[in-house]
């Protein structure tokens, strides 16, 4: 967490702890703190305040976006369109409403992780109610031509959610200009606490609620608000909107100068989904003839945290479903690792790094199993 966010969070779990839906003094202060982080996350998406819903994180709004418009019962149009590399907010959701009879198409992608729109357009019904893809992924950055996609959807006249938990605060973002009429973000992602985020609903989208009680946030999500963490992502969107541009050029300088290190220095070494348009931050590398769990264990012995897949995925069996997707074999799959730098990454971490993961994987190999020839029998 940015210290400037943990700076502004702190008086809101002790002095100004009023609860921001009572009509008293003590509430009205709470109540106008987050009126002010609603302000300042509508500005990171180019929305308007009365269009943002508060949540607990990435997950969340992507579940009451997908069954808000999708889930209800009354519902006549029972289709969805998604693609095979979602974040399982997304995927899992829309499984579970495929066992309540709602038909949903997954959609391939290529070898960069993209979506082809004209894929999109054919998929489309008569029944089709929602179109739900993710704006960058969590594993390989790969980016989706989401303005085209949000095109295609505004003449279906079907609903547009896109997840933007990955891309939001790297990249700008313009909820008009992608066309969407849902979108998702998480805090943490941007520097902020964990545990709340935002779910963007365009003036007008009929969404049904997941959870009933209060009328909180404009009858979408009832429950006493989590100041402190609204106040934090709204200083995280502040400073995501402030640094966006420096940010995205230093990281994407740092994360151009990793690859090209590794692949300089590891044999057999590639870059997964490189041939497309990325998020800056994200890279995930293929290392062949090792196992991913085996390397990411022997780098966080040496300080280096990475990720052999989705971290709301760490310890599954199955190679990842988004490197599959992309035409990876499964050996491939699990020799791959997700590397991830950001605001406060250096260049003497990279250059350490740098340093580091060649003798790492040299060592590996050298004692795998598969590198040994056998022994002749005596």
């Amino acid at each position: 967490m940015d210290p400037e966010v943990l700076a502004a969070m702190l008086p809101y779990f002790s002095a100004e702890y009023g609860n921001a839906s009572s009509i008293h003094s003590f509430g009205q202060g709470t109540r106008g703190a987050v009126e002010r982080a609603r302000i300042a996350v509508a500005a990171l998406l180019g929305a308007r305040a009365a269009e943002i819903t508060f949540t607990s994180g990435g997950t969340e709004s992507d579940n009451l976006a997908i069954f808000g418009i999708a889930g209800g019962d009354s519902a006549t149009r029972r289709h969805i369109i998604t693609t095979q590399i979602e974040h399982s907010a997304s995927l899992n959701s829309c499984q579970a409403l495929a066992k309540r009879g709602i038909d949903v198409t997954f959609l391939p992608v290529n070898r960069a992780g993209v979506v082809d729109p004209a894929e999109v357009s054919k998929a489309l019904r008569p029944e089709t109610v929602l179109i739900t893809i993710m704006h960058a992924n969590n594993e390989i950055g790969s980016l989706q031509p989401l303005e085209e996609i949000g095109r295609i959807a505004k003449e279906a006249d079907v609903w547009f959610h896109a997840d933007a938990v990955q891309s939001a605060g790297k990249i700008p973002l313009d909820v008009n200009a992608l066309g969407v009429d849902l979108l998702s973000i998480s805090a943490h992602k941007i520097y902020g606490p964990k545990g709340v985020g935002a779910l963007y609903v365009r003036s007008g989208t009929a969404l049904e609620p997941l959870l009933f009680g209060g009328s909180h946030e404009r009858d979408r999500r009832p429950g006493t608000e989590n100041v402190p963490g609204i106040v934090g992502l709204g200083r995280a969107a502040e400073l995501a909107r402030e640094k966006l541009s420096e940010d995205a050029a230093r990281v994407s300088r740092l994360r151009d100068k990793f690859e090209q290190g590794v692949i300089a220095a590891v044999i057999g070494a590639k870059v997964n989904g490189a041939d497309g348009a990325r998020v800056p931050n994200t890279s995930n590398i293929m290392f062949p003839d090792i196992s991913s769990e085996s390397l990411l264990i022997a780098l966080d012995m040496k300080g280096l945290a990475c990720s052999s897949g989705s971290a709301c995925s760490s310890g599954a069996v199955k190679p990842s479903h988004v490197l599959t997707a992309i035409g990876l074999a499964a050996a491939d799959a699990r020799s791959s690792l997700r590397f991830s730098l950001g605001r406060h990454t250096t260049e003497a971490d990279v250059d350490l790094v740098l340093a580091m993961i060649p003798q790492e994987v040299a060592r590996l190999r050298a004692i795998s199993p598969e590198n040994k020839k056998p022994v002749a029998a005596k």
